[in-house]
């Protein structure tokens, strides 16, 4: 089940980050989304909307990869597995979050920023890793030497955390990358004054740049 989902977010290839405070603009957001060229989202669960925001994009927008962030609490894998999540991630390791997400038989991918974490990630078998926060850490030359002694097991990475339009490139030439991710995609901002047009500009031109770097 596992690697049909990580094939299904590669063949996304861009994450949008999502942080929803009303749960009625879940749906719009995530329609202009896929309007772009954007399948996949991260909902961060870090407001009280976030649970009805789930609901409501897997009942309308069904065809949305549903990621689901910010899952640190006991409790939220198997909660959010039981609405529909297809896959959870965290900012960092906690490995009983690793281990819940495992009973509850939701794809986990845990935030890592030092070696120790990968192999603390490696030690419950996660080969798919977050890599947060991306760009503060030292960004593409930064990951490339610190998976580097790694590279023979085959580790992908999602980089989150200070990624643009810009930068995006660097990240997607790189062949460790499995997907990326980011909050510029649909800021806060554009949620909450409902610029749909905006989010969809911005999904496009992402979704573009993945898919002319990766073709």
């Amino acid at each position: 089940m596992n690697q049909d989902i990580y094939r299904k977010i590669a063949d996304c290839g861009v994450i949008a980050v999502l942080e929803i405070t009303d749960a009625s603009d879940a749906v719009p957001a995530a329609k202009a989304l896929v309007r772009g060229g954007v399948g996949a989202i991260e909902l961060a669960l870090r407001t009280d909307a976030a649970y009805e925001s789930i609901r409501r994009i897997k009942a309308e927008v069904p065809e949305m990869l549903m990621g689901i962030g910010t899952v640190i609490k006991p409790g939220q894998a198997g909660d959010v597995k039981a609405m529909g999540a297809d896959f959870a991630l965290a900012p960092g390791f906690n490995r009983r979050i690793a281990e819940e997400s495992r009973e509850a038989d939701l794809p986990f991918i845990p935030g890592v920023s030092t070696a120790s974490e990968i192999e603390a990630a490696l030690e419950l078998d996660l080969r798919v890793l977050k890599l947060f926060p991306a760009e503060p850490l030292g960004g593409v030359r930064y990951l490339n030497s610190m998976a580097g002694p790694y590279s023979y097991l085959g580790l992908r990475f999602i980089p989150l955390g200070g990624l643009t339009l810009d930068n995006l490139p660097l990240w997607a030439a790189e062949s460790r990358i499995l997907a990326v991710g980011g909050t510029w995609i649909a800021k806060k901002g554009l949620i909450e004054s409902h610029d749909w047009d905006a989010i969809e500009r911005n999904a496009a031109a992402a979704a573009e740049c993945w898919r002319s770097v990766r073709k």
